[in-house]
C-alpha cells in the first residue's frame, strides 16, 4: 500500500466547509483503492493570522515541506475585515505568494469545462456553447508583474508614486512553455499562445521562446492571439481554443474570465505546479458574505481533489472517476443555492448534501 502525505489548508471564509467534502472523498478514495492519506491540517490565510501574527506560520511551512502535496481552500476576507491585517501579512501578500514561490509553482493549471447538458449555468447562448466547453489555461504562475521588484513612497515633487517592475527571463518562460506544449501534444495539438507583444517588450522575449520551444514540437499547431483579441474569442468562440498558455497576469484575469463563461469560478478546480511539489485548489474566493450557510458548492474543491489524485499520486482512473461522479450529481438536477439558475426546477442541497451524493456517485463506480 502506498501513503501520501497531503497538507490541509482549509484558510478562510468558505474555505472550511468545502474543505470537509474533500475529506471526505479522500477517505472513501482511500477506502477503495490500495492507498492511505495522511492529512495533516494547518493554519493559513488570514484565519492563521489571527490565531498566530502570520499569515503562513511557521509550523504551517514545515507541514507543506514534509508533505507530498498540499490542498488549499479559500483565503481572504472582505474588504474592511482585511484592513485589520497588516498590508504585508494579508493572505494573498503574506501566504499565498509566498508559497507559490517557496515551492516554485510556475505552471498553473486552470480547465474551463462544461459539456452541453449543464451549459444551463453559462450566461452564454447555447449556440455559443455548442457541444460543450472544453479548454485549459496554463498560467505561468512565479514571474512577471506579480513577483517582480516593488517600490512606493513619495517623489522629489511631494508626489505619492508606485514602481512596480514585470521580470522574465527565458528560463522562466520555457519551462511553462514546455509544460504548455506537452498538455497541447495530449489533445487537440493545437496551442494558442496569448502575448501583448505590439506593447509590451516582455512579450517579445516570451514570443521569441515560443518560436524555439516549438522546434521541438513540430506536430504542435501554435496560434498566436493578443489578449484583449483573446478575451473577446473567449465569449464570443470559447470552442476554438484548447490549450491557452500566458504569461502570470494575463493568467490570472483569463482564467478568472473562464469562470464567468461557465457562469461561476465555483466550477474551476486548479493545479498549482512546481519541480518537486504542488498544490490545488479552487479558483474562487473565500466567499465571505455566504460562509457558515452551508450553500457554498464544494465542486471546485472536489474537482481540485481530482487533479491532485492524477497529477500528484498517478491515480488517473480514479480521478476520472470522481468527475463522472460529480457530473453525475449536476445531471441528476442537484445543486446548490449558490448556483442555483433553474428556479424550481433544480433541486437544491446544502454543501455537505452535495458531497454525500458526490461520494454516493463515487461508490457506484468500480475503482481500478
Amino acid at each position: 500500500m502506498s501513503t501520501h502525505s497531503i497538507a490541509i489548508l482549509a484558510g478562510d471564509g468558505i474555505g472550511p466547509e468545502i474543505m470537509d467534502q474533500a475529506i471526505k472523498i479522500l477517505r472513501l478514495v482511500e477506502s477503495r483503492n490500495n492507498v492511505a492519506f495522511d492529512l495533516k491540517p494547518a493554519p493559513f490565510g488570514a484565519s492563521a493570522y489571527f490565531e498566530t501574527g502570520k499569515s503562513f506560520p511557521d509550523e504551517t511551512m514545515a507541514i507543506c515541506d514534509q508533505a507530498d502535496a498540499i490542498l488549499k481552500g479559500t483565503i481572504g476576507l472582505n474588504h474592511e475585515e482585511s484592513k485589520k491585517i497588516p498590508v504585508d501579512e494579508q493572505p494573498e501578500r503574506g501566504a499565498l505568494l509566498p508559497m507559490r514561490r517557496r515551492y516554485d509553482t510556475y505552471a498553473n493549471f486552470r480547465p474551463v469545462y462544461l459539456p452541453r447538458s449543464l451549459a444551463h449555468f453559462s450566461p452564454l447562448k447555447p449556440e455559443v456553447i455548442g457541444e460543450g466547453i472544453d479548454l485549459v489555461i496554463i498560467r505561468e504562475l512565479v514571474g512577471g508583474l506579480y513577483f517582480g521588484k516593488k517600490e512606493s513612497g513619495i517623489n522629489e515633487a511631494g508626489r505619492r508614486y508606485v514602481h512596480e517592475m514585470l521580470e522574465y527571463d527565458e528560463d522562466q518562460i520555457r519551462r511553462v512553455l514546455e509544460v504548455a506544449f506537452e498538455l497541447a501534444s495530449k489533445r487537440k495539438k493545437v496551442l494558442h499562445n496569448v502575448h501583448k507583444s505590439n506593447v509590451l517588450k516582455s512579450s517579445v522575449l516570451w514570443n521569441d521562446v515560443v518560436e524555439e520551444v516549438r522546434q521541438d514540437h513540430p506536430d504542435i499547431e501554435v496560434k498566436h492571439v493578443l489578449v484583449d483579441a483573446a478575451a473577446t474569442y473567449l465569449c464570443l468562440d470559447p470552442a476554438s481554443f484548447d490549450v491557452m498558455v500566458m504569461e502570470n497576469m494575463f493568467g490570472d484575469i483569463l482564467s478568472d474570465q473562464g469562470g464567468g463563461i461557465l457562469g461561476s469560478l465555483g466550477l474551476m478546480p486548479s493545479a498549482c505546479v512546481g519541480p518537486e511539489k504542488s498544490y490545488y485548489e479552487p479558483s474562487h474566493g473565500s466567499a465571505p458574505d455566504i460562509a457558515g450557510q452551508g450553500i457554498a458548492n464544494p465542486y471546485s474543491m472536489i474537482g481540485s481533489v481530482a487533479m491532485m489524485l492524477e497529477m500528484s499520486f498517478g491515480m488517473d482512473q480514479e480521478a476520472r472517476n470522481l468527475w463522472q461522479a460529480m457530473q453525475s450529481v449536476f445531471a441528476a438536477g442537484f445543486t446548490t443555492p449558490d448556483l442555483a439558475r433553474r428556479g424550481d426546477s433544480e433541486k437544491k442541497i446544502s454543501t455537505a448534501e452535495f458531497g454525500d451524493r458526490v461520494v454516493t456517485e463515487l461508490e457506484k463506480i468500480p475503482a481500478d
